[in-house]
C-alpha cells in the first residue's frame, strides 16, 4: 500500500485518500470563489447607496450564491473531511478509492449543470426553488446528480470506518473528530433522502410528465433538505473545532463522553430546527409547533452548549499544561493568535455562538418567527451560522491541511495570519447589519426596498440606511479577506515550498 508518515502529526497517510482530500479541497475553494463573487454583487445591490444589479440579474446571482456558497463549497469541503477522518485520522487506508472519485465526479458534474443552467437564465428560482416557480429540467437534474454524489461520498465514509474496524485501526470507539463526522454523515443520509424525494418529482413536473405539484407539500419536504444540510455543517464544523484544538494545542475534551453524547443529540434532534421555515404555514397544528420550538429544539441547543464549553475548556487545559498558569487569562493571552488555524477556529466559535446560535434560538420560537421570518433578520442569522461559523472554521482547518496533506508551506504567512480577523469582522458587520435592518422590517429577498414604481409609497425608518451601509461595508471587507484566503490556499497548493519529509 502507498503510505507515508506525516512529519507534523505522525499520522499514516494513504496516497489515494490524500489525493481525494486535495481535489475536494481545491474544488471547494474554487466554488467558494464563485459564490463569493455572487455575494459581492448581491451585497452591493442590497446596499441602497449602490444598488448595482437590475432585478433579473439580482435574482439570478442570488440563486447561484445560495447554491455555490451554501451547498457546493461546504459539501465539497465536508467530503474532504470525510476522507481525512475515515482514513488519515484512523491511520488506515481508504477502501474502494474509485468510489471516492465517482462521488467527486458526480458532485462536480451536478454543480456544473446547475451553474451553467442558471447563468443561462433558465433557473432564476433562488436556492429554495419553490413551486410554482419553474426552472429548466437540467437544473433539477444537476441538483439530483450533486446529491447522489454527496450521498456516495458519505456512504464511502461508513465503508472506510467499517474496514478500519476490521483492520484494527480502533478498538472501542472512533476518535472524536471521526465520531463527529459520523454524526454529520448520518444526518447527511437523512437530508439527501429528502432531496431525492422532492427533487425527482419536481424534475418530472418541470419536463411536463407531472401536471401539478402542491406548493405546501413541496415546502414541507424541501426543508428536510434545505435546512438539515446546514445541520451537516454544524456537526462537521464542531468536529473541525475539536481537531484543531488537538492538532494545534494538544487539547483533549475535559469529558469526552459528554462531547460524544452531544453529537448523538444532534443526530436525534437538530433536524427539527428545519420546521422554523414552516411555522407560519398551516401544515402543522399549534400543539406540534409549540412542542417543536420549545422542548425538542432545546435538546439540540443543549448539545451546542456542551460543545461551546467543552472546546474552549480543552484549549485552556492544554495551554495551562504548557505553563501558562498565571492568573485567570494568561493562557488566553499566550494562545497562538498568529496561527490562522487557531485564530480562525476561535473566532468561528465566538461568531457561531453569539451571532448565529443565539439568534437562531430566538428566531426559532413560534411567536418571534411570525414577526421576523420573512425579513432580513433571518438572512443575517444564517450568515452568522454558515459564514462566520462554518465557512471560517473550514478556512481555519484548510490552513492545517496545507502542510499535513498538500505537503506545502503557506505562501504569504503574515497575510494568512490576519485573514481570519478581517473575514470575521467583515461577515460580522454583514450579519449585524442585516439583522438590525430586518428588525426594522426590511424584507428578506426583495430587490428594491424603496419599492420604486409601486402604486403605494412606503418609507422605512431612516436608520435602515445606516444598517444596510454597515452590511455593504462589511461585504467589501469580507470579500477582500476571502480573496486573501483563496490566493493563499491556491497559491500555497501550487507554489508553496515543500515541507521536509
Amino acid at each position: 500500500m502507498e503510505f507515508r508518515t506525516c512529519s507534523f502529526t505522525g499520522l499514516k497517510i494513504h496516497k489515494p485518500a490524500e489525493d481525494l482530500i486535495k481535489w475536494n479541497v481545491i474544488t471547494a475553494v474554487l466554488f467558494l470563489t464563485l459564490g463569493g463573487l455572487m455575494g459581492l454583487l448581491i451585497g452591493i445591490t442590497r446596499w441602497p447607496s449602490v444598488h448595482y444589479l437590475d432585478p433579473t440579474y439580482y435574482y439570478r446571482y442570488l440563486t447561484l450564491h445560495g447554491f455555490d456558497a451554501l451547498l457546493v463549497w461546504i459539501i465539497f469541503f465536508e467530503v474532504a473531511l470525510v476522507h481525512f477522518t475515515s482514513a488519515v485520522l484512523l491511520n488506515t487506508r481508504t477502501v474502494i478509492p474509485s468510489a471516492g472519485w465517482i462521488a467527486y465526479s458526480l458532485m462536480l458534474i451536478g454543480a456544473i449543470f446547475v451553474n451553467i443552467t442558471t447563468f443561462a437564465g433558465k433557473a432564476d428560482v433562488l436556492f429554495t426553488s419553490y413551486v410554482p416557480l419553474k426552472a429548466s429540467g437540467v437544473y433539477y437534474t444537476g441538483v439530483i446528480i450533486f446529491a447522489v454524489g454527496a450521498l456516495t461520498a458519505f456512504g464511502h465514509f461508513f465503508a472506510n470506518i467499517i474496514q478500519a474496524k476490521r483492520d484494527g485501526a480502533y478498538k472501542h470507539s472512533l476518535p472524536l473528530g471521526s465520531f463527529g463526522m459520523a454524526a454529520a454523515s448520518i444526518i447527511a443520509v437523512v437530508t439527501l433522502a429528502h432531496g431525492a424525494v422532492i427533487m425527482i418529482p419536481t424534475l418530472l413536473w418541470s419536463i411536463g410528465l407531472i401536471k401539478y405539484l402542491d406548493p405546501g407539500t413541496y415546502r414541507l419536504i424541501f426543508w428536510g433538505l434545505g435546512h438539515p444540510s446546514q445541520q451537516i455543517n454544524v456537526c462537521a464544523m464542531v468536529a473541525a473545532w475539536y481537531m484543531v484544538s488537538a492538532f494545534v494545542l494538544g487539547g483533549k475534551p475535559v469529558n469526552e463522553k459528554l462531547s460524544r453524547t452531544a453529537f448523538v443529540l444532534y443526530i436525534f434532534f437538530i433536524n427539527v430546527a428545519s420546521e422554523h421555515h414552516l411555522l407560519v404555514d398551516p401544515i402543522f397544528s399549534n400543539w406540534h409547533k409549540i412542542i417543536n420550538t420549545s422542548y425538542v429544539m432545546h435538546l439540540a441547543v443543549f448539545a451546542s452548549m456542551v460543545h461551546a464549553f467543552a472546546i474552549p475548556a480543552s484549549m485552556e487545559v492544554a495551554l495551562r499544561e504548557k505553563g501558562y498558569t498565571n492568573g485567570l487569562f494568561e493562557w488566553l493571552k499566550k494562545a497562538p493568535w498568529g496561527n490562522p488555524a487557531f485564530s480562525g477556529t476561535f473566532l468561528s466559535i465566538i461568531g457561531f455562538g453569539f451571532l448565529g446560535g443565539t439568534t437562531g434560538v430566538i428566531a426559532g420560537t413560534e411567536q418571534f418567527n411570525i414577526i421576523r421570518h420573512n425579513t432580513f433578520f433571518i438572512t443575517g442569522h444564517f450568515h452568522g451560522t454558515v459564514v462566520v461559523g462554518t465557512t471560517l472554521a473550514f478556512m481555519a482547518f484548510s490552513y492545517l491541511l496545507m502542510p499535513y496533506i498538500f505537503k506545502r508551506e503557506l505562501i504569504m504567512p503574515r497575510l494568512a495570519s490576519v485573514q481570519p480577523y478581517l473575514y470575521f469582522i467583515g461577515v460580522s458587520m454583514v450579519s449585524i447589519g442585516m439583522m438590525a435592518a430586518g428588525a426594522l422590517g426590511v424584507p428578506r429577498r426583495h430587490w428594491d426596498i424603496t419599492f420604486s414604481g409601486a402604486p403605494f409609497s412606503f418609507t422605512f425608518d431612516p436608520s435602515v440606511d445606516m444598517f444596510l451601509s454597515i452590511m455593504g461595508l462589511g461585504t467589501l471587507l469580507a470579500v477582500f479577506a476571502g480573496v486573501i484566503y483563496v490566493v493563499v490556499i491556491i497559491g500555497s497548493a501550487l507554489f508553496g515550498r515543500r515541507v521536509a519529509p
